[in-house]
């Protein structure tokens, strides 16, 4: 989790911009949770849908995997996101699909 908060804090050039040191730390502590969660989320999607799939996934290696890291997060630079296009895409459960592995060739 340190890991991730500074990766966060250090996305904005180690530039936290709100006045008091506690709305500093609230709006660093709502952005690793929302990523955490949402990796959490999504990892557990994955692992389900390897499952029934009929892959064995060890709970003994899930058990050493941490959703607590930004590689899958864009920290840096101007994103823009269509939210109807997002929104569209939106399953029934209200998730994005997961990416599909290419197929093996």
């Amino acid at each position: 989790m340190h890991a991730l908060r500074r990766d966060v804090f250090y996305a904005h050039e180690g530039a936290v911009r709100r006045r008091h040191l506690q709305a500093q730390t609230w709006c660093l502590t709502i952005a690793t949770n929302a990523i955490t969660t949402w990796t959490a989320e999504y990892l557990g999607m994955a692992v389900d849908q390897l499952r029934g799939r009929g892959r064995c996934v060890d709970e003994e290696l899930l058990a050493h995997i941490s959703p607590a890291h930004s590689d899958n997060i864009g920290l840096f630079g101007t994103i823009t996101v269509d939210v109807d296009h997002e929104l569209a895409q939106l399953g029934p459960t209200g998730h994005r699909p997961l990416r599909q592995p290419p197929a093996a060739g």
